[in-house]
């Protein structure tokens, strides 16, 4: 626990809200979820082709109609990321994402032995994929609303 006053810097994080309507959502909410940035920004291609209004410092609504189509996107991610099989691929994969080396900088300062643990790390992306679809099948089947919002 952070016991301390810092800046809006330490703000990086992605809030997945559910609790709002068509206009407004409960910032912070004890049902939200969140997400660090670097690890977001492996998602963020999903969220900008299902929605082309997304805004990362903003809040972005995914409605009955943009839902499916991030539902969609975020199955193609899973996809993507099963068939990668060498630390080559894995490589390339993150590297061709905008932002994706902020991913590979962040894991290379938590773990500098990351390289030898990749498909750890892939199969941690894999669940949280896996954990973003859950969401979106969550406010398919319960009519709900998904604001993401960046901090």
């Amino acid at each position: 626990m952070r016991i301390e006053i810092f800046d809006s810097e330490y703000l990086n994080i992605v809030e997945l809200n559910t609790t709002g309507d068509d206009e407004n959502y409960v910032k912070g909410d004890s049902e939200s979820k969140f997400i660090e940035s670097e690890v977001f920004n492996i998602f963020t291609n999903c969220f900008e082709n299902a929605n082309k209004l997304y805004e990362y410092f903003g809040a972005t609504k995914y409605n009955s109609r943009k839902i499916v189509p991030l539902r969609n996107e975020l199955k193609k991610k899973l996809e993507e990321f099963e068939t990668i099989d060498t630390i080559q691929a894995f490589h390339a994969h993150i590297e061709q994402i905008f932002l994706g080396g902020d991913f590979i900088d962040e894991l290379s300062l938590e773990d500098p032995d990351w390289e030898t643990k990749w498909k750890y790390y892939l199969d941690k992306l894999i669940i949280v994929c896996k954990g973003l679809i859950e969401l979106a099948d969550k406010c398919i089947e319960e009519q709900r609303i998904l604001w993401v919002i960046g901090y």
